[in-house]
C-alpha cells in the first residue's frame, strides 16, 4: 500500500489528509472511500483518461482509495494528481509518504490549478506541516511566496511521474522566510511592517484627544467608539488607523494572505493588516458569515489580525450588535450550522463612529440640534450596556476650528506604536494589551502604590464592573508602553480613566 499526502478545508483552516491507495485482485473496479464530495468522486472519469491519453495501461485490478481520517468530509477537485500517482508508482520502491501532491487532471493528462490549492497551503505553511510540495506550474508564481516551503512545478502528469522516481536526486531548497520589508527581532521571532500611508493623520486637523487615543488604540489593540458631530473627522481617523497598527509575525502575514485569497483578492504578502468597513444595512449572515450547507466566512473572520470598522454604529441591527459581543470578548466567532459547525478566529480592533443624536447637532455650538430627549435616549439605548462594556476607549470629538492645525503625522504615530510594541514584547507578553487574559494582568499590569487608592476611588464612585476595571488596567498599560514605563504610574491611570464611558 502506498500513501501520499494532500489536504482539504474545514472551515478557513486546512486539515491534512491521507490518500492511501491498494491495487487488489479481483473483479475490475473503482472505489473512494472516506466521505469524498462529487468533485473528488468524479476524479475517477478524469483519471481514467488521464492515463489512457498518455498511453500508459489502466490496471485491470480492484482499485480501492482511503481518504483519511474517514469522518471528515473532504472537498476539491485537487485529489486527483495524488490519486493518479499512487495507481502509476504502487509496485515502486519508493516511499511517497511526505510528499503533498496537490493538482487537478485535465482529460490530456494536464496538470491544473484548483481555486482551494492557495488558502489550503498557506494554511498548512503557517500550521508547519508543509515541507515539500508537488503543485500546478502555473501556480509556481504566486505559491514561491510563502517560506519554508520546497514546491516543485509540474505541467502533466509525466512530469509528476518522473520527479516522483528521480526523487533522491532533487535538491530541496526551502524558500526564507526573510521578506523585503523592515523589522525588527525579539527572542528569535521576526516582526514586520511597511512604512506606506496611503491616507495620513496629518491631513486630520485638530481633534488631539482622537488622535491620541488613536495611538493608544493602535498601539494595544483597544476597541474604540468615536463620538462626534458629521464632518468632525471621525471616519478619517478610523481609515487612517489602518497604517499605524502593530508589526506582525510570519504567521500572521500567511494568515491575511489566507484570508485575502478566500476573500477573492490576490494574496500580497505585505505586512499590512486588514480593513473591514460593513454597510450599517448589511445582514447579519455577511456580517458573521454563515450558510445552510457549508458555514461560510464573514466580514467579522475577515476582519481577523486588522480593523473591523462600523460607521454609523448605532443603525446597525439590535441583532448584530448584540452577536458581536462574543468576538469582541473571545477573539472567535462561531457558526453552527445542521450540517458544520466551524470556529473562525475574529482577533480584532473594533472601531465604532457615531452621531451624538439623530440629527448630529447635539454636541455643534453653532447649529441648534433638532432631537428632543426622547429621540435622543432611543438613539443612545441601541447600544447596550453589556456592547459597550467591551469597549475599551470612548471619545467625544469637538468641531473642527477654522484656526486647527494638523500635529502629529502618520510616520510619527506608527513609530510611537512600534516602539510601544517593542517595549512590551520585550518583557515576555506575547498578547497585546487589549487581548490580554485575568492572568496576563495580574503579571504585566503592575501599578505604582500610589495609583491602587485612585483606581479603588474610581470603581466605587462610577460602579465599575469588573470588566470595565480590567479594560481600564489594559488601557493604562498601553499609555505605560507608549511612555516606556515599567510600571503603570498616576498619570497613566488618570489618563486612563478619561477614556471611559460617561
Amino acid at each position: 500500500m502506498k500513501k501520499i499526502s494532500c489536504a482539504t478545508l474545514e472551515g478557513i483552516e486546512a486539515r491534512v489528509v491521507d490518500v492511501e491507495c491498494t491495487l487488489t485482485k479481483g473483479l475490475p473496479s473503482f472505489s473512494i472511500v472516506g466521505l469524498a464530495s462529487t468533485a473528488i468522486t468524479e476524479a475517477k472519469e478524469r483519471i481514467k483518461s488521464a492515463l489512457l491519453s498518455n498511453e500508459y495501461k489502466f490496471p485491470p485490478k480492484r482499485i480501492t482509495f482511503l481518504l483519511a481520517p474517514s469522518e471528515m468530509n473532504k472537498s476539491g477537485s485537487h485529489f486527483d494528481l495524488s490519486m493518479a500517482l499512487l495507481i502509476l508508482l504502487n509496485d515502486a520502491e519508493e516511499d511517497f509518504h511526505d510528499w503533498f501532491v496537490f493538482g487537478e487532471l485535465g482529460l490530456d493528462g494536464s496538470v491544473k490549478e484548483n481555486i482551494q490549492l492557495y488558502p489550503l497551503i498557506l494554511s498548512l505553511a503557517n500550521q508547519n506541516l508543509i515541507q515539500k510540495a508537488i503543485v500546478p506550474k502555473e501556480a509556481l508564481d504566486k505559491l514561491q511566496k510563502i517560506p519554508n516551503v520546497t514546491f516543485f512545478g509540474v505541467e502533466s502528469l509525466n512530469e509528476a511521474v518522473a520527479l516522483l522516481k528521480e526523487q533522491e536526486n532533487l535538491t530541496f531548497e526551502n524558500q526564507s522566510n526573510e521578506l523585503p520589508y523592515p523589522n525588527f527581532e525579539i527572542d528569535k521571532e521576526k516582526f514586520y511592517y511597511i512604512k506606506e500611508y496611503k491616507e495620513d493623520f496629518y491631513d486630520v486637523k485638530g481633534q488631539e484627544v482622537a488622535k491620541r487615543a488613536s495611538i493608544i488604540a493602535a498601539a494595544g489593540f483597544h476597541n474604540i467608539i468615536l463620538e462626534g458631530s458629521p464632518g468632525c473627522g471621525k471616519s478619517m481617523i478610523a481609515n487612517r488607523l489602518r497604517y499605524i497598527l502593530p508589526a506582525l509575525k510570519n504567521s500572521e502575514i500567511l494568515e491575511i494572505a489566507k484570508l485575502d485569497v478566500l476573500e477573492g483578492d490576490e494574496p500580497t504578502f505585505k505586512p499590512h493588516r486588514g480593513f473591514k468597513n460593513p454597510h450599517h444595512s448589511s445582514t447579519s449572515a455577511s456580517i458573521f458569515g454563515g450558510g445552510s450547507h457549508k458555514a461560510k466566512i464573514g466580514e467579522v473572520g475577515l476582519a481577523h489580525n486588522g480593523i473591523l470598522f462600523f460607521d454609523e454604529l448605532p443603525h446597525f441591527s439590535k441583532n448584530v450588535l448584540e452577536s458581536l459581543r462574543e468576538p469582541m470578548q473571545d477573539g472567535k466567532i462561531r457558526i453552527s450550522r445542521v450540517n458544520s459547525k466551524v470556529n473562525y478566529p475574529a482577533n480584532f480592533l473594533f472601531v465604532g463612529a457615531m452621531n451624538p443624536c439623530p440629527c448630529g447637532n447635539l454636541l455643534d455650538a453653532k447649529k441648534e440640534c433638532r432631537c428632543n430627549e426622547l429621540d435622543i435616549q432611543r438613539y443612545k439605548n441601541r447600544l447596550s450596556d453589556p456592547f459597550l462594556d467591551r469597549v475599551d476607549i470612548n471619545v467625544v470629538m469637538q468641531n473642527v476650528a477654522a484656526n486647527d492645525q494638523p500635529s502629529y503625522s502618520s510616520k510619527e504615530m506608527h513609530k510611537m506604536v512600534l516602539e510601544a510594541q517593542i517595549f512590551a514584547k520585550q518583557r515576555g507578553q506575547k498578547s497585546f494589551n487589549g487581548k490580554m487574559s485575568d492572568e496576563e494582568i495580574e503579571q504585566f499590569c503592575k501599578m505604582e502604590e500610589e495609583v491602587k487608592p485612585i483606581l479603588d476611588m474610581a470603581i466605587n464612585r462610577f460602579s465599575l464592573s469588573f470588566r470595565s476595571i480590567k479594560k481600564i488596567q489594559k488601557v493604562a498599560r498601553t499609555i505605560a508602553d507608549l511612555e516606556q514605563s515599567t510600571l503603570i504610574t498616576k498619570e497613566h491611570m488618570l489618563e486612563a480613566l478619561s477614556y471611559r464611558r460617561r
